[in-house]
């Protein structure tokens, strides 16, 4: 994964200034290999579209990727033709190598990109780039699958969308609803810092920004399109699917080992100062439950299990210590990565230290209730020293979560100096300035 972006954090969204008379505004990548015969109209049907409803200058920079047939001529001939279009070659083939390579040179504020087949209805382009305009939004996605969306396509093509979106919400639990579609915008300040953590070179390169984008906390606006599939076109499906998975993999791997620096993407809560300073107000923390209560039902399992395995050969008082010492470890390691956000290893011995402390505490409440159970008389049945210690383990859930929350991974926020726009960071965050 790479990790060569500048630190730091993104400033406050806000409108786009007034750019010279020179700039465009707006760049639309049409990423090509081998499309002698759409390439002219295309460009001139967008540039015509972009002309009339387009309130901003604009550029259309076509992006060839190692072509060859007649494309590379065609696409100096409409910049020839054309002052707003403009030709780039790349030697290597691979639609994020040519996006990476444009909007990584462009000098306007929104970049956007769409296919050559023109497949999404030109009409929702202004809806696109218009919240990265204002400020509103980051990054901007047409969708296929989105309420209002209207498409007309094979059954094939249908059913292999709607799985691999099923696979991304399912393992990179992610929320945007269309991946692949082929219209897309984003600004360029958030560009500058995504674009050097994106490994992918090919298709997965839209799955790959989407996701670190939505994990780092960006802005995503989405637009039902209108879209009709190109019979005609040449992705091929199965490699296609094959590298995507692959890049699923990779980037789902990456996420859960806490190598990728997404806090340099964090953005400020809000434009107005008053929006980072509210007092009193806890922080994440319905994302802290969330999480808390997923790891907690983890490690209850896994807890339950190994109390089961250890009292085949110890008492109930050795078997429950036992199991709560080596679930306790792996809630805390969860917990601190999962729940509270702290990545790297800084710290994390002091963390299991006052983790075990907790573990203590929920030691007394359990083993209590077992020694009341025992001092009821009679032989408890296995099943009912279960149910005593999933009652007991309630008490001490909430308890532990008070003191994760407040002792071991506090929310100290650190104080800004007077002049800078970057949002404070909390205790967990310093720790890693990754």
């Amino acid at each position: 994964m790479r990790t060569d972006s500048s630190p730091g954090t993104l400033p406050a969204r806000e409108h786009l200034p007034a750019m010279d008379a020179g700039t465009p505004v707006l760049d639309v990548v049409i990423p090509v290999h081998n499309e002698e015969k759409d390439l002219r109209p295309c460009v001139r049907r967008l540039r015509d579209h972009l002309g009339r409803t387009f309130p901003y200058p604009f550029r259309i920079t076509v992006a060839d990727n190692a072509s060859t047939d007649a494309t590379p001529r065609e696409s100096r001939r409409l910049a020839a033709e054309f002052p707003e279009v403009r030709a780039v070659r790349l030697e290597q083939k691979g639609r994020g190598r040519a996006l990476r390579t444009v909007w990584s040179a462009s000098d306007a504020p929104v970049l956007a990109y769409m296919d050559v087949d023109l497949s999404t209805d030109l009409n929702a382009l202004l809806p696109l780039v218009a919240p990265l305009i204002s400020g509103h939004s980051d990054l901007a996605i047409g969708t296929r699958l989105g309420r209002g969306s209207r498409v007309v396509r094979g059954a094939k093509r249908e059913v292999i969308s709607r799985g691999y979106n099923l696979i991304l919400r399912g393992s990179l639990q992610a929320r945007f609803s269309d991946a692949q579609c082929g219209f897309k915008a984003i600004r360029r300040d958030v560009a500058e810092v995504l674009l050097p953590l994106i490994e992918d070179t090919s298709w997965f390169f839209d799955t790959e920004m989407l996701v670190l984008a939505e994990r780092a906390g960006l802005r995503i606006h989405e637009v039902p399109v209108d879209w009709v599939d190109d019979p005609d076109s040449s992705v091929h499906l199965v490699r296609t699917a094959t590298e995507d998975l692959k890049g699923v993999w990779r980037v789902g791997r990456a996420l859960a080992t806490g190598s990728l620096p997404l806090d340099r993407l964090a953005r400020p809560f809000g434009d107005d100062p008053r929006d980072r300073e509210v007092r009193g107000v806890p922080q994440h923390l319905p994302r802290q439950l969330l999480g808390f209560c997923a790891v907690g039902v983890l490690s209850t399992a896994f807890y339950l299990l190994l109390y089961s395995a250890f009292r085949t050969f110890a008492g109930s008082q050795t078997a429950n210590a036992l199991a709560l010492l080596v679930s306790a470890v792996a809630n805390t390691a969860a917990n601190r990565r999962l729940t509270f956000g702290v990545r790297g290893r800084t710290g994390a011995v002091r963390d299991q230290a006052q983790g075990l402390v907790v573990f203590g505490i929920g030691l007394a409440l359990t083993s209590g209730s077992l020694a009341a159970l025992d001092a009821a008389g009679g032989e408890p049945a296995h099943s009912t020293e279960l149910a005593v210690l999933v009652a007991a383990n309630l008490a001490a859930t909430v308890l532990r979560f008070l003191l994760l929350r407040a002792w071991v991974f506090p929310d100290r926020r650190e104080p800004v100096p007077s002049g800078t726009s970057h949002p404070p960071r909390t205790a967990t965050e310093a720790r890693d300035p990754r």
